[in-house]
Order: structure tokens, then sequence, then C-alpha cells
């Protein structure tokens, strides 16, 4: 439980151990309650991470996990800015999952309807009744340059939702909708883990571990029973002062 800040030497050392966490989560949830659900990331940083699951973690029992994602671009599946078809190609297609293992979020209809969708999908999936949370095994994140986290964009409407598990968030700068899980879905996971690589993200790292006032998305990320895992190369983590008790050395 809490929070820890763990820097490692490298992006290759980053992929290796967010794999190994992956792999270290499944074995635990498929041992304790028969199956593993995780949500997944879009961007560069974690797609080297499922390339290295695809090669190196085969031997997990796929048929018992589930995954899903925590945001998506409004686009079809096929589209070159999909999430779902970047951990398709990385690692879907590449291991021995069941199709109706895969639950990804139909983008290519409108953004309310698929939205409300994939919120149907999700409470159907963990049996929520009324309004019950899920409880996601792991979810990877990431951290935009403007603090963003999944498609929780700075100034966007679905900051604020504490009611719907998934919105159709407006987002200004992209003249766009995205699909995002919204804060409440986010921390009421087991595990979240933030993936951040790349000398290009160390001054936005070193803001959003800063102490409040919390002026960032990604800062809002704080699950509220579970494990909170910043995990950084020494790059995006060279302006960091790790002080905190909980935090790691360079491994």
């Amino acid at each position: 439980m809490g929070m820890e800040v763990k820097i490692v030497p490298d992006n290759a050392t980053l992929n290796r151990v967010a794999a190994q966490e992956f792999h270290r989560l499944a074995e635990l949830a498929i041992k304790e309650r028969g199956r593993f659900s995780v949500a997944l990331s879009g961007g560069n940083t974690p797609r080297s991470v499922y390339s290295l699951l695809a090669e190196e973690h085969k031997d997990l029992p796929w048929d018992r996990i589930h995954i899903f994602f925590g945001d998506e671009r409004h686009v079809p599946p096929n589209h070159p800015e999909s999430n779902f078809r970047m951990a398709s190609e990385s690692l879907l297609s590449k291991v021995s999952i069941p199709e109706q293992n895969v639950h990804r979020i139909h983008a290519e209809l409108e953004a309310e309807p698929a939205a409300q969708e994939y919120e149907r999908h999700v409470r159907e999936f963990f049996q929520l009744k009324n309004l019950g949370w899920p409880r996601f095994d792991l979810v990877f994140l990431g951290l935009g340059d403007d603090g963003h986290t999944a498609s929780l964009f700075p100034g966007s409407a679905a900051l604020n939702d504490t009611s719907q598990i998934v919105a159709a968030n407006w987002v200004e700068k992209f003249q766009s909708f995205r699909l995002t899980f919204t804060f409440p879905v986010l921390n009421h996971a087991a595990e979240v883990v933030f993936l951040v690589s790349g000398e290009g993200k160390a001054q936005i790292l070193n803001e959003v571990l800063k102490p409040p006032p919390k002026k960032y998305p990604s800062q809002f990320v704080q699950p509220e029973h579970g494990h909170l895992l910043w995990l950084a190369d020494q790059d995006a983590a060279r302006l960091l002062q790790v002080t905190t008790p909980s935090a790691s050395q360079p491994l």
C-alpha cells in the first residue's frame, strides 16, 4: 500500500522491471482469484513493455488474463493512433490469449455511446451492482508533458467526473473526444504503475512528484486501498530529489 518511486538505470531496465511486475501480479491474482485483470496504457513507453511481455513471458497463463484499456483515441481499431492496435501488434497477437479475454473500447462508435457501452461491459465483467467501482489488479499509466494521464487532460470535464466508470472526454487541444477511465476507477485499483522514460519527461515528473497543492491530473491518481508505483529511468528522474522513505534507489 502507499506510494513508491523506483528509479532504474535506463529504458531497457524499466521495460524489464515493468514486465516482471505484470508477471508477478498476474501469478498472484490467478492463484488467489483465478484471473488477472489489467488496464493497459497507450504511448511509446508501454509499447516496449508489451513487446517484452510477448517475447519473454509467453509462459503466463494468458487464458486467465483479461486485458482492458485505460483510455482510447476516438478512432477505429485499425487506425495508426489506436491504443488497441498498438497493444495488438506488440503483445496480443503474439501470445495465446483468447479473443474474448481482450476487452477493447469500441471507439469506432460515436463517443458517448462508446463510453456507455464500455461502462456496461466493465460493470458486467466485475459483476458490479448499483454504483460500485471495478477493482483492477493492475493499471498501467503514462505521464504526458502537460501532466495528463490516461485521457484525463488539464481543463477537461472528466477531471470532475465521480459517477461514471468511462467518460467521453472532449480534449480541446486535439479538438476531439477521448474515451477514458475516470479517477474513481484508477483509484480503486489494487496497483497502479506509472511508466516514465526519457529526459523529455524530467521536468513534468519533478513537478508532479512535488508536495501539494496539486495542479496536474496525474497527481490525483492515489489508490485508496492499493499500491502506487512510479517507475522511472534515470533520464526521466534526473531532476528528482528522492527523499521519501518509500523511494527506491537505482537498481
